[in-house]
């Protein structure tokens, strides 16, 4: 329980920073406590996003992440990305990615802040 807290809690950072740098991403609410919320349920829907489909997409495309040295990885994070936004836009949550250019490099830059923050926050070997 205390990993998925962890999880929840770098994911919900990393979107934080996404949002802030980029324009294309954006979580809009009436007031801070309401955005804050959204933000969690969004950190929520990428973590079950990211253990149900992210490995079923990594295997189908393992030829091509050995054809690309990885490179796909970064395709795959803003698809990623980009469905998150479509359910959180189903789900009613006030989050949204506008193209797939913005996921691209959201996905990059959630990718580092979510990796700083596993570095950071202890997790259950600890």
């Amino acid at each position: 329980m205390k990993n998925f807290v962890v999880k929840t809690i770098a994911n919900a950072a990393a979107l934080s920073v996404a949002i802030w740098l980029l324009k294309g991403i954006t979580l809009s609410g009436e007031n801070t406590v309401r955005k804050v919320l959204t933000l969690i349920l969004v950190a929520l829907v990428f973590g079950v996003v990211n253990f149900i489909v992210k490995p079923v997409v990594k295997l189908l495309s393992f030829p091509l992440f050995i054809l690309t040295l990885g490179l796909i990885t970064l395709v795959i994070n803003a698809l990623m990305l980009l469905l998150t936004s479509w359910i959180a836009k189903e789900l009613g949550l006030a989050f949204h990615v506008d193209g797939f250019w913005n996921a691209l490099i959201g996905g990059v830059i959630i990718s580092v802040v979510a990796w700083a923050m596993h570095v950071i926050l202890p997790d259950e070997k600890d």
